[in-house]
């Protein structure tokens, strides 16, 4: 009887150890032995601990704070900034020009190039409107532009010459005339008093003016070349003596920087030949101020 009291059966050590493990709250523990069910190993997961009770100087540890979406601090957008201004480019700019050229603002073809003369433009439309003389171009004045003026013509937004054709002289009203103005430096080609197409044009020198007044086509050279001055005069139109309409290198080259020896200078050759072969001798040529 004695012997049997001073031993312990498995079972009763297992269940020490596990009380054990939870009275210390240590890492789990692996029982072998015959107390397991399976006589292999029981683990067992330990508890955790409580936490330790808040003392006179212990503070509490913060609780973290979410910030809701709608309680966020709103930053301020930047204000937009301007559909176009000095530098800008393209189709937009092209159009603006039109509908700034169609009040009288604007006096030249449209380039699709925002620069100092486009600037001018738009602060005398926004001095009229009452707004801000910016020189730039912000929605309300883009929004006013466009409701006093009309979408442009593709004839407004790429005219057949880069400068304003000039009043037509009352002797081009008429038939089918070349009507030449040495004011606006433009040739428009007439057809009863409708402006077919037109092109730049420069004149001759002061020692070498270009006459003024009504003449006639006398003779056609597409491939002339001048006996004087031994130039190339393509499509030339002669009107009066040597003196005639014809395409020139030179003015394609330096624009107005030189002068003709009394031609009537053209620099786009492709808009010149389609008027030498639609014009015959005959027609009718006016060179007015």
């Amino acid at each position: 009887m004695q012997r049997s009291r001073g031993r312990r059966t498995a079972p009763a050590v297992a269940a020490v150890l596990v009380v054990a493990a939870f009275a210390v709250g240590c890492r789990p523990v692996t029982v072998t032995g015959a107390g397991s069910p399976d006589g292999k190993g029981v683990r067992y997961a330990p508890t955790t601990p409580a936490p330790p009770p808040l003392g006179r100087h212990t503070r509490p540890a913060p609780a973290r704070h979410t910030t809701e979406p709608h309680l966020r601090t709103a930053h301020p957008r930047p204000a937009p900034g301007p559909l176009m201004a000095p530098g800008s480019r393209g189709a937009q700019v092209r159009e603006l020009q039109a509908r700034l050229a169609q009040l009288g603002l604007f006096g030249r073809a449209p380039t699709g190039y925002y620069g100092s003369v486009t600037a001018t433009a738009v602060r005398a439309f926004q001095r009229r409107q009452g707004l801000p003389r910016t020189g730039t171009v912000q929605p309300a004045a883009w929004r006013a532009l466009r409701s006093q003026t009309r979408r442009p013509s593709p004839a407004q937004l790429r005219p057949p010459t880069t400068r304003p054709v000039g009043a037509l002289d009352p002797r081009c009203m008429r038939g089918r005339v070349i009507c030449i103005s040495k004011r606006s430096n433009t040739l428009a080609w007439v057809v009863n008093g409708r402006v077919v197409s037109a092109m730049d044009v420069r004149f001759g020198s002061q020692y070498t003016p270009t006459r003024e007044g009504t003449f006639h086509i006398t003779f056609k050279s597409r491939h002339h070349v001048s006996t004087l001055y031994h130039t190339a005069m393509p499509y030339a139109m002669f009107f009066s003596g040597g003196q005639a309409v014809h395409y020139s290198a030179d003015f394609a080259a330096h624009g107005y920087r030189g002068a003709s020896h009394g031609c009537v200078n053209v620099r786009n050759k492709k808009k010149l030949a389609p008027l030498f072969h639609t014009v015959k001798p005959g027609t009718k040529v006016v060179i007015h101020q």
